[in-house]
């Protein structure tokens, strides 16, 4: 058993220091902590509706897993946005290089006797290609929703971007990702008392 201290954690929890959205006024700006969570119950819904409505088998609790750590790699990377990180196809191999790189530090990071459980999340599995297929799906609806909320908030810095994720999403064809759209989207549009 090892005695040596980890940093791991360290790292982790300053995940809520790193600010997303960097290029564009925010009203309510979002740490990449608040937007894995909330990709992490988008994802987890995702899997519940693909399983019970059209016939899935993924896991719920390692796609919810997955999300949870799908954007660790930014506590050393930082949040590069988007229009930097997909300018060019050569920038966005060196990107996924140099996230891959700090997700290896990452579990470095980690004692021995617990690396093993973080293996199949820090570097991805064949079997885990549908799981992430969700996580990615669910990265793009909580991109959408923030636009949403600027939106609602008066902040039509948020318009392209709200309008190309939204195409963006129904591109993806997932009949689960279609039916969270019709069936959540809605009422993320209401105030709190248009809820009622």
């Amino acid at each position: 058993m090892s005695s040596k201290p980890s940093h791991f954690f360290a790292y982790i929890s300053r995940l809520r220091l790193i600010q997303r959205w960097g290029l564009m006024y925010n009203v309510h700006p979002e740490n990449v902590q608040e937007h894995s969570v909330q990709v992490s119950f988008i994802a987890h819904m995702l899997a519940v509706i693909k399983n019970r409505i059209f016939g899935g088998e993924v896991d719920p609790a390692r796609t919810a897993l997955l999300a949870m750590y799908h954007d660790t790699s930014e506590v050393i990377t930082g949040d590069l946005p988007t229009p930097i990180k997909y300018f060019s196809p050569q920038i966005k191999k060196a990107y996924k290089e140099i996230e891959q790189v700090a997700n290896v530090r990452l579990f470095q990071f980690l004692p021995d006797e617990l690396k093993g459980e973080f293996t199949s999340i820090f570097f991805s599995q064949e079997d885990d290609r549908d799981h992430w297929a969700l996580v990615k799906a669910a990265d793009k609806i909580s991109a959408y929703l923030k636009c949403v909320e600027e939106l609602k908030a008066g902040n039509q810095e948020f318009a392209k971007a709200g309008e190309v994720l939204h195409k963006t999403i129904e591109e993806l064809s997932m009949p689960e990702v279609k039916y969270f759209m019709e069936v959540f989207l809605p009422s993320m549009e209401l105030t709190l008392d248009e809820l009622e």
